[in-house]
């Protein structure tokens, strides 16, 4: 006789199979004739718009499912973005060099038009995250399927030394607030970035030697300032916990999830920020009353996993699985258990029903599923 828990579990595992199979269909057929990884086709503030950071997450997923097409073009276009605007990016270095930093309006903005252009609407733009997470991506892309980074040669090094001029500013974190902090998820993706890309070789000796250095003084800052209880704090000298933080852990591998601050991190982001599998953004998120994101939910499981906890990752992905929509589709985020509900009407009526699908929420939960062994379908040992 068949036990029924093995039953269950097998049954979650075939659903999680399936949508992850479904989430990389969508991602691939969503992908722009550009190669960018819109963020939303339908919400209404995402709508024609592509970020480095979501997309590079897209990618990596996407690269770690076995594709390399689809990850070839969206790097194609990241790199566009940046030759692009080679020249303005020389000034944003010149003047930090000189001690006369450019204002904040005029740094390279956080999302892109599909074409490259950027975006003519108010935005809260200037963001640093993303060119750290598309370094760490398109290098970790290119190990993993023997591509040539020299494709991207030129972009990599000028993001690079974009990000060595510019790492210790505020900025507007993952959720484009509070612009007055240096966040530490954002000196993780930059740290991510510039490690691994300094360590491919894919920079030249002098700038791979300023990104090494810039990595251990991020390490270094984040480890003596951007702790709380032990674990990464939202900001440098917060005491709040954020789930971006959890990037950091897996996939980003900045931190390792085995050690006094990986375990912490994943242990103040469970207390604080999850209930019964769902995975809020912060305390104090009042976005459309502050609900629980599936991709969240897949990164605590990707740090659970990395910790050796695999029971507790497949009980995320199965949240994940839980907020499934028609075709398939995965969205932002779900009001099952609000933070803020008096507020959630006022989101719904500025820009209408949340993003669903996500594209980014479908990344993560594949990369969890893979991660797993639960994608493709059979793989789980």
């Amino acid at each position: 006789m068949t036990d029924m828990t093995d039953t269950t579990e097998a049954t979650g595992r075939d659903a999680a199979s399936r949508l992850a199979r479904i989430s990389l269909e969508k991602i691939i057929e969503l992908q722009d004739p550009s190669g960018a990884y819109l963020a939303s086709p339908t919400f209404s503030a995402y709508k024609g718009y592509a970020w480095f950071r979501d997309g590079a997450f897209t990618a990596d997923a996407v690269s770690s499912a076995g594709e390399v097409a689809s990850p070839n073009r969206f790097f194609d276009w990241c790199a566009r973005a940046i030759l692009d605007r080679a020249a303005h990016i020389e000034e944003i270095i010149a003047a930090a060099e000189a001690g006369r930093p450019l204002p904040d309006a005029e740094m390279l903005p956080a999302r892109f038009r599909l074409d490259g252009s950027t975006g003519d609407d108010d935005w809260w733009d200037f963001q640093l995250d993303g060119y750290g997470t598309w370094l760490w991506a398109v290098v970790a892309h290119t190990e993993r399927h023997g591509v040539d980074a020299a494709r991207w040669g030129t972009a990599i090094d000028l993001t690079a030394r974009y990000l060595l001029s510019s790492w210790q500013r505020p900025c507007f974190d993952w959720w484009e607030e509070s612009t007055e902090q240096v966040h530490v998820s954002t000196l993780g993706c930059i740290a991510a970035g510039l490690g691994r890309v300094a360590e491919s070789g894919a920079l030249e000796v002098e700038v791979g030697s300023r990104a090494r250095a810039a990595t251990n003084e991020i390490r270094a800052l984040i480890t003596t300032s951007g702790l709380a209880e032990g674990g990464l704090a939202k900001w440098l000298g917060s005491s709040a916990t954020d789930a971006s933080l959890l990037a950091l852990i897996a996939p980003l591998e900045l931190i390792e999830a085995t050690s006094a601050i990986g375990l912490s991190t994943i242990a103040r982001v469970a207390r604080d920020l999850s209930f019964e599998g769902g995975v809020h953004r912060y305390l104090l998120d009042s976005f459309y009353g502050g609900g629980q994101w599936p991709l969240l939910s897949c990164m605590l499981g990707l740090a659970y996993n990395a910790a050796g906890d695999r029971d507790s990752a497949l009980a995320f992905l199965a949240w994940a699985v839980g907020t499934e929509g028609p075709s398939g589709s995965l969205p932002e985020q779900v009001p099952n258990h609000l933070l803020a509900p008096e507020v959630r009407d006022s989101w719904l009526e500025k820009w209408g029903p949340v993003a669903n699908p996500l594209v980014w929420s479908h990344a993560m939960f594949l990369k969890l599923s893979i991660e797993l062994g639960v994608f493709p379908l059979g793989s789980d040992a």
